[in-house]
């Protein structure tokens, strides 16, 4: 049965009317009309649909609607502005610098595994900004990249790493 849900996306209030169960990346996408989530596997196994709920890394294809009420989630969308508030920047960026990394390192190749590898990798360089490449391996465990681009969004992650740092590469 449909009930009236309030939910935070990219810092911004939403009032909705949905199934609590409904899996929120419904809603992100028929509702609010957000595409970075991609529908990839509907099993929560490929990462295509990742979000950030509080910082935090969930797959919105499993993820009841009613499941994030009272958390902040941020999509694809919302990461330069989540950027530059935990930055303290007054303008966001135009692109997450792990954004402008993918297309520097062209890891994106079909975009299949974009918006997943991204979330994920964003939510490890707030964690830990200076990454080693096995650790990186690690944390992105269970995102899967249909064209086998992993040197490239390795590449990606370290490249955003020294330019969130403020290192030249």
């Amino acid at each position: 049965m449909a009930a009236s849900l309030t939910i935070r996306v990219n810092d911004e209030l939403h009032e909705i009317t949905a199934d609590p169960d409904t899996p929120l990346l419904y809603v992100l996408i028929n509702d609010l009309a957000l595409n970075g989530p991609r529908f990839g596997c509907g099993l929560a196994q490929c990462g295509s649909c990742s979000v950030l709920a509080d910082g935090v890394e969930i797959r919105s294809c499993v993820t009841p609607v009613a499941r994030i009420a009272g958390k902040s989630v941020t999509t694809l969308e919302g990461l330069p502005a989540r950027y530059a508030k935990q930055r303290g920047l007054a303008q966001p960026p135009t692109l997450h610098p792990l954004q402008q990394a993918f297309v520097e390192t062209q890891a994106v190749q079909c975009g299949a595994c974009y918006n997943g590898m991204t979330i994920k990798g964003a939510e490890l360089l707030a964690r830990n900004p200076h990454p080693e490449a096995g650790e990186i391996r690690e944390f992105m465990d269970g995102h899967i990249c249909r064209c086998g681009s992993y040197p490239r969004i390795l590449k990606a992650i370290q490249l955003a790493a020294t330019k969130i740092a403020g290192e030249t590469p």
